[in-house]
């Protein structure tokens, strides 16, 4: 009888939805961690909102979008039938589950070992972009049949691979950024665990293109001349126009979705925004209980991705991959997803801002090699990404009930890798299991040659510091 009303207390719970299930969660969590009550209702009542804003606005840009594209996929067979939200469906799905706080869990306990164990110097703070390894989480868990196990042990992997990667990255950091030894600020992003590959690309340019650096530009220049031209708003028109023409829509209505492509675009970034300040005083109460415990001892922060911002090389590539993002979409074999949300790669312009030092034609080389990677990955994950929005209720209103929605987001190769998994231990097929193996194998080697190449370039950078200091 108790474990009944219990089960009916919880079920009631989860029935309340994703943004006042959130709200009760961050509230309390704020509280137990020493927040002050009006901080941590404001914290709760922030991410409800977000979570709020962000399904309207998905909604928004759907709803415009969704007969256009169903004209196009009709009319040229082309079978890009699958809509693609950017990293938003994501956020919305993760932070509306209660997994994504399990996950937190064992993110935080992940981080405290490594760091009693001296393994990582790094402190991740961005306790927000922790929904990234909360989505490799639930696709282990749909495709294993809910092997919870499984799961933590492989999203402690990643998380522990984020944390070495924030140590190893740290030199690169303060020189693009200008930092003295004694900043403390480095980024444990999740997007940036794609970085071995980018490696990868950028030595085999060291062999056969030594050259192409002498073709390097002021990616600066380039991003005041593109002005205004370049900007979410824009981007969001091209798209628009885009669609239109691809839908043969009447000319009235490509001016519409234009107009509501440049809007919804801006309010992916503004609406985006507000989720950090929501998890700022769960995180700041974490901070100050973890300062405690490591008195005495220098800690890395890490926080989100935007530090890097501020390299106008960033930008740059971003707005040179988009058009590139659209043309390969179209003709990549396996690729069932037409970008929209996901246009700007700041997915994978981070990874190739530090890996290459900020060398535009590298940057544009490599992150275009990378595209099918980050297509297919969101070609693989739809029906796991619709699936969950309609049972989580966050289904964007608009599209039909046949339709698929997905996203052109980060770490494709560990989406990849826990489909593989889940696969391979709900069915216990040896093939799948021996391809498990083989996989994981590879994908350790990448990583364990990009922190020894990584160590190496952080000897050569402090050698040059120290001649510049005598």
């Amino acid at each position: 009888m108790f474990i009944e009303k219990l089960n009916e207390a919880f079920n009631g719970f989860i029935n309340l939805g994703g943004a006042a299930m959130m709200f009760v969660i961050i509230t309390i969590l704020s509280l137990i961690v020493g927040v002050k009550i009006s901080k941590a209702i404001e914290g709760g009542l922030r991410m409800a909102i977000a979570l709020t804003g962000m399904g309207a606005v998905i909604s928004l840009l759907t709803a415009a979008f969704a007969p256009a594209l169903e004209s196009f996929v009709e009319s040229t067979g082309v079978a890009l039938s699958v809509t693609d939200l950017g990293w938003a469906p994501l956020a919305v799905i993760t932070w509306g589950s209660v997994y994504t706080l399990y996950f937190s869990f064992i993110c935080l306990v992940v981080n405290t070992i490594m760091l009693i164990a001296k393994k990582t110097t790094t402190f991740n703070v961005d306790l927000f972009n922790i929904w990234n390894l909360s989505v490799i989480g639930l696709l282990t868990m749909y495709y294993s049949n809910d092997n919870l196990i499984l799961t933590t042990l492989f999203v402690a992997f990643i998380y522990a691979l984020m944390l070495i990667n924030a140590d190893v990255m740290k030199p690169t950091i303060d020189k693009l950024l200008g930092y003295d030894r004694n900043n403390v600020t480095t980024t444990a992003h999740p997007s940036l665990l794609i970085a071995p590959v980018v490696m990868l690309f950028n030595k085999i340019i060291d062999v056969c293109l030594p050259f192409i650096d002498k073709y390097d530009f002021n990616a600066e220049a380039l991003n005041k001349r593109i002005g205004f031209w370049g900007s979410n708003f824009a981007i969001g028109a091209y798209l628009g126009i885009f669609i239109g023409i691809l839908g043969q829509q009447s000319v009235a209505q490509i001016f519409i979705l234009a107009f509501t492509g440049a809007v919804a675009l801006q309010l992916f970034a503004l609406v985006g925004g507000w989720f950090g300040p929501a998890i700022t005083p769960l995180s700041e109460g974490i901070t100050k209980k973890m300062s405690k415990r490591f008195a005495g001892r220098k800690l890395l922060i890490g926080i989100d991705w935007p530090i890097l911002a501020t390299r106008a090389e960033l930008w740059a590539v971003a707005n040179i991959l988009a058009p590139i993002l659209l043309v390969v979409a179209i003709f990549l074999p396996g690729n069932t997803v037409l970008p929209l949300g996901g246009i700007l790669l700041t997915v994978l312009a981070p990874a190739l801002l530090v890996v290459t030092k900020g060398r535009v034609v590298r940057m544009t080389i490599i992150g275009t090699i990378l595209i099918p990677l980050f297509l297919w990955g969101a070609s693989l994950i739809a029906k796991f990404v619709t699936d969950t929005s309609k049972a989580m209720g966050n289904f964007p209103a608009g599209l039909s009930s046949d339709a698929m929605i997905s996203s052109v987001d980060s770490d494709p190769i560990e989406k990849m890798l826990a489909i593989l998994f889940g696969k391979a231990v709900n069915t216990m097929d040896i093939k799948l299991i021996g391809f498990s193996v083989l996989a994981l194998a590879g994908y350790i080697l990448l990583f364990a040659w990009y922190f020894k190449q990584m160590r190496k370039e952080n000897e050569k950078l402090e050698k040059e510091n120290d001649e510049q200091v005598a």
